[in-house]
């Protein structure tokens, strides 16, 4: 099938576009999309994701997920009951939380993390109480369901804004059940790490774990398993892997995945499906 970027402007995509017209066609403008063509809508999905699929639907043309598909991987309620056993234990009802463990509170896609302190984590319930009051009036966050997890403690790298620590986290791209790039998730901390003499290499977690989670995503019962997302993956201060996070790999920053990686193996997978 025929495959093409739709992408957003936006200075995510300025870095990685040279490696993209490297392997797809791609358009700033829906309208251009031919009938019969797969459409990979980078940064552009959102936020009128229905509208999006709509236009396409009448154009002839296929999103690489649907809208369906997208909202079981962006909706921590929807993947979270296939991922229970690798996952923070999490709540929707502040009334079921117990007393005697720490939380963290998010929007069923986004987070505050950069507002550690104030609008996500929380020292008891009392404190869970008062950071989703803060959540249900942020203008990000005020429109998803909110939800709250157990409070894990992570492999500690260095401190950032608020308290927040940076840990040993790796973002994995995957198609359908095959990972195609991976990076540490700190970006912005990457070359400060290694400074300091961290060694950040993603094929330290366990390929084992890996297919663990892709193959409970694959068969579950609740969606269409979906075809182009992200799995985040962090490193617990005991010494165990837990799943942080899924997304739509369309709407994933890079990370530090390498975009001639994910592209060219992207690619690669397509031609084959």
């Amino acid at each position: 099938m025929d495959t093409i970027i739709c992408y957003r402007n936006n200075e995510e995509w300025q870095a990685e576009e040279a490696y993209a017209r490297k392997y797809f066609a791609c358009t700033g403008n829906r309208t251009t999309i031919k009938p019969g063509q797969l459409v990979i809508p980078r940064m552009s999905f959102l936020p009128f994701a229905n509208e999006f699929e709509s236009d396409l639907k009448c154009i002839g043309a296929t999103l690489i997920n649907s809208y369906n598909q997208h909202r079981y991987i962006a909706d921590l309620g929807n993947w979270y009951h296939d991922l229970k056993e690798f996952t923070p234990q999490t709540w929707d009802k502040l009334h079921e939380l117990p007393d005697n463990k720490r939380f963290v509170l998010k929007g069923e896609t986004n987070s505050r993390k950069f507002h550690w302190k104030n609008k996500m984590f929380a020292a008891d319930k009392r404190a869970a109480i008062a950071v989703h009051s803060e959540l249900t009036s942020d203008s990000l966050i005020c429109y998803q369901k909110i939800y709250i997890r157990e409070y894990i403690e992570l492999e500690k790298l260095c401190d950032s804004f608020q308290g927040l620590q940076i840990s040993k986290e790796y973002r994995f791209f995957v198609y359908k059940s095959k990972i195609i790039s991976a990076g540490f998730y700190w970006s912005n901390y990457y070359q400060d790490l290694l400074d300091m003499g961290y060694k950040l290499d993603p094929s330290e977690v366990p390929t084992e774990f890996l297919n663990k989670i892709i193959d409970k995503i694959q068969h579950t019962e609740v969606a269409e398993p979906p075809n182009f997302y992200v799995i985040d993956v962090a490193k617990t201060a005991e010494n165990s892997w837990i799943v942080i996070e899924l997304n739509d790999a369309c709407m994933s920053g890079l990370s530090m995945n390498d975009p001639e990686v994910l592209y060219s193996n992207l690619k690669k997978e397509l031609e084959n499906a």
